[in-house]
């Protein structure tokens, strides 16, 4: 990683480290996150990048710390079992910009507890309207603590996984594949150990698994033309723009995360999957292609337009028009598009190889 420039100027993290309460978190986080944006022009984007997740995983554990407070005031106790607090998709990767979403589930230990399952329950519902609160929109999907299909016990955990290995639809593979991102921030870490243990114990137990993976890596949006142009929105209030996320982010993460898995790499940044792909495989220019398109793909997504409604971070995920007209960034956009089609052509025949085998 390339070194931070101005480090003496980085953000406070202890602003949020020491929030004692929901609106001194709120406040630490409003105050970091805006030195962090006033530091982009100046910093290497991996490098602003992990910047800007540190703040991220200092608010996901703060919060957490903070509800158990609430709950015990509340008259609910201290947690009656041990907990992890996990994260996934971006955040899971450490790859988030100042204004994503939530992407966070609780893994609850088996221990019994007479009420365990009322306090997780207000546990993870609190959780998520505090995060809200400090900025992070709640996921559209539901992928949240408040949610009970990602707030259970690390025995329903073990059950949810075998069932998504068992019966591989659509919905089941994208389940594990935003699963296999998990990262733990803040609670007993060995149960997120157990857990991920569990997952890779299903992967090497279900090659089917590998293939319905791939299956649903290749799928994407069309991203160039026939003529090599860059394809964006035509119709909706996005129309001319350039979807980032699902245009060339989505599709590198995707196809880096499966090469990984298939080579046993146990990161969960799609840089560090790279960097232990490229050490396996040093003659392969694809992972330098990639390492390249991903870099890029980190800038644009910084570059997409955000929102802030009601004290509430979002992003639309497109690139306007206005930066699609920069010479320079749209060559890279281009050569980044180039890299995504190369190379799911060349996972599409690594489909069409294992589908042939199964016949």
């Amino acid at each position: 990683m390339e070194p931070v420039k101005n480090a003496k100027h980085e953000p406070d993290l202890e602003l949020i480290r020491h929030a004692d309460t929901r609106e001194q978190l709120r406040e630490g986080r409003r105050a970091c996150q805006s030195r962090i944006e006033y530091l982009y022009p100046e910093m290497p984007i991996a490098a602003w990048t992990a910047l800007v997740n540190d703040m991220h995983d200092e608010v996901a554990a703060r919060a957490a710390a903070v509800c158990e407070k609430e709950l015990k005031e509340a008259g609910y106790g201290p947690p009656p079992v041990p907990y992890a607090l996990v994260v996934f998709g971006s955040s899971g990767r450490r790859e988030s910009t100042p204004w994503s979403d939530q992407d966070n589930g609780l893994i609850v230990s088996d221990e019994a507890s007479g009420h365990k399952d009322k306090y997780f329950a207000a546990f993870g519902r609190r959780l998520s309207d505090l995060l809200e609160y400090a900025g992070y929109e709640k996921c559209k999907g539901k992928v949240m603590c408040s949610e009970p299909a990602w707030n259970q016990t690390l025995g329903q955990w073990r059950h949810r996984l075998a069932g998504w290995h068992r019966d591989l639809s659509w919905e089941n593979v994208r389940n594990l594949m935003i699963a296999s991102d998990l990262r733990w921030i803040a609670g007993d870490p060995s149960l997120a150990a157990a857990w991920k243990s569990c997952f890779a114990h299903g992967l090497n137990e279900s090659p089917e698994t590998a293939t319905a993976i791939l299956r649903n890596t290749v799928r994407h949006k069309a991203t160039l033309n026939i003529l090599g142009q860059v394809v964006t929105e035509r119709f909706g209030e996005h129309a001319g723009e350039f979807d980032v996320k699902y245009g060339v982010y989505i599709p590198l993460v995707n196809s880096i995360r499966y090469m990984a898995l298939q080579e046993g790499v146990h990161e969960t940044s799609t840089l560090k999957r790279l960097e232990k792909l490229t050490l396996l495989d040093g003659g392969n220019l694809l992972f330098e292609n990639c390492q390249r398109a991903f870099l890029t793909a980190l800038t644009l997504r910084a570059s997409a337009t955000y929102t802030l409604r009601n004290g509430v971070y979002s992003s639309s995920g497109y690139l306007p028009q206005t930066e699609l007209k920069q010479k320079p960034l749209l060559y890279k956009l281009r050569e980044s598009l180039t890299t995504v089609r190369r190379t799911h052509r060349a996972l599409q025949r690594r489909l069409r190889f294992a589908e042939k085998g199964r016949l």
